[in-house]
């Protein structure tokens, strides 16, 4: 058997119903829209509604809670900065944080701070200042003579109304 041979089983595909040739056809005139209103227009597309009654989108009830003061954090592996110190993109003299990362082209934009993994070994004295670190990537950094300083970052808090 070639690419070339290679065919559908009889049926599998069907023809496209070509609608509005013909009342011969069986999908003439009207083309299966029904007569007159909102729906045998074109451009009309009514998602859910079901003839008055309250659609079941409406129906079940909803779940799950977004929190909207959630921090999103860069993740980084000791690894990776190993990686940048070799190639001469991070400077061993100046603490490592958010800012000095994107300059350095590691990162490519800042969230809300870097969480430091430790996947891959890391052989340089760095010191870090980061929004969290993993107990494990603590112990690699301060193995290689480097260390690890963890900011408290806080989500924005509601402004209360000043009471009189």
């Amino acid at each position: 058997m070639k690419l070339n041979e290679i065919i559908d089983n009889e049926g599998a595909r069907r023809p496209r119903i070509r609608v509005g040739r013909g009342i011969g056809s069986t999908k003439g005139k009207t083309g299966g829209r029904g007569v007159k209103g909102q729906t045998s227009r074109s451009g009309v597309a009514i998602k859910g509604y079901e003839g008055g009654q309250m659609p079941i989108h409406m129906r079940l009830p909803k779940r799950g809670f977004k929190n909207i003061f959630r921090l999103s954090y860069n993740v980084i592996n000791v690894g990776k900065i190993q990686d940048a110190v070799d190639a001469g993109k991070l400077d061993v003299k100046v603490p490592v944080d958010v800012e000095t990362l994107v300059a350095a082209g590691i990162l490519r934009r800042a969230k809300d701070g870097v969480r430091l993994m430790a996947a891959g070994e890391i052989k340089a004295k760095v010191d870090f200042v980061v929004a969290g670190a993993s107990e494990a990537a603590k112990a690699a950094v301060e193995k290689a003579g480097g260390s690890v300083k963890v900011i408290e970052r806080k989500a924005p808090v509601e402004k209360k109304a000043a009471a009189k």
